[in-house]
């Protein structure tokens, strides 16, 4: 019977999951509000922003199914649980923030040339409350954190859609006071920017996470670093550092102990070299290959087998 490595991390995913709920429930109350307030008051405008909103509806529904998969526990086939499902989502979300950002320049620059007519106060109303119901989601997803990359494509969302309210605000006030109606295109140019910008940096942040780089925050060559330094510790080759989700890193490396020490002694040293890289780096999943000496015919272990004692 295999036995299952779980992982740590899941004990924090109900948390994000209530918080990402609440802001599903809030966003989606405040996407029918826009709907018939655009309806109402006639305004393209607000009915544009409620697509807008539609998009971060199903990102928040994308990002509490994450949470979902992320908590189920590993199986024979997938042996490390669904921790990337939590990346995939966040790519989704830069994907569609992109995808909006894009929408919304291009009608704005129509709108430029053809101003829209726009009611100025129901405006205002709207993009106040859209205000408050963003800015207090983001403030609850902002608490829990924002290291994991499916909360952070949830946040991004919000904070979006919070500078989308101010500048609605401003537009709607601009309106109403000098009775100009390309203020609403003008702030919707400087907020697909801001919106472009933020997708952008979450796509590459997913796409290093899929390609198993190093993790940012974490220089390899720091870890290699510490590893030789250790008192019982040789050399270190074939090293890899990267993140199985966007805040569970892990590695593998071949180890060299000093001496011929016992299958006993070199597995105490694999599991105190395991507690040293939990407590500097924070990498709870490692696997270490320990060995009496480095490759045959290798001085940097690009090449040759080497001699283990086992793995760890």
């Amino acid at each position: 019977m295999i036995a299952l490595h779980e992982h740590a991390p899941h004990r924090r995913q109900p948390q994000h999951g209530r918080v990402l709920l609440l802001a599903l429930i809030a966003n989606a109350i405040l996407l029918v509000a826009e709907i018939v307030a655009g309806l109402a008051f006639r305004s393209l405008a607000l009915l544009a922003d409620a697509v807008h909103l539609l998009t971060d509806v199903t990102g928040l529904g994308l990002a509490s199914l994450a949470v979902v998969l992320m908590a189920r526990p590993a199986t024979s086939r997938h042996t490390y649980g669904m921790l990337r499902v939590e990346v995939l989502a966040a790519q989704a979300n830069a994907l569609i923030l992109l995808g909006v950002a894009a929408w919304v320049l291009v009608e704005a620059i129509r709108r430029l040339a053809h101003p829209a007519n726009v009611s100025g106060s129901g405006l205002l109303v709207v993009a106040t409350l859209g205000l408050v119901v963003n800015l207090g989601s983001a403030w609850l997803l902002h608490r829990v954190g924002t290291k994991s990359l499916n909360v952070r494509g949830a946040f991004l969302h919000l904070a979006a859609d919070a500078l989308g309210s101010l500048g609605a605000m401003v537009a709607g006030a601009v309106i109403l006071i000098w009775d100009n109606h390309r203020a609403d295109p003008i702030v919707s140019i400087l907020i697909s920017g801001l919106v472009v910008w933020a997708g952008l940096r979450l796509l590459f942040d997913t796409l290093n996470i899929l390609m198993e780089g190093a993790p940012s925050d974490m220089d390899a060559a720091d870890v290699e670093r510490a590893l030789v330094a250790q008192p019982n510790v040789r050399d270190v080759h074939h090293l890899h550092v990267w993140d199985l989700a966007s805040d569970t890193p892990a590695l593998s490396a071949h180890v060299v102990l000093a001496g011929e020490p016992s299958m006993h002694d070199a597995q105490l040293e694999g599991e105190r070299i395991k507690a040293m890289l939990l407590s500097r780096f924070g990498i709870e999943h490692a696997t270490l290959e320990l060995e009496c000496h480095g490759p045959a015919g290798s001085h940097d272990g690009d090449e040759g087998n080497g001699g283990g004692r086992g793995g760890t």
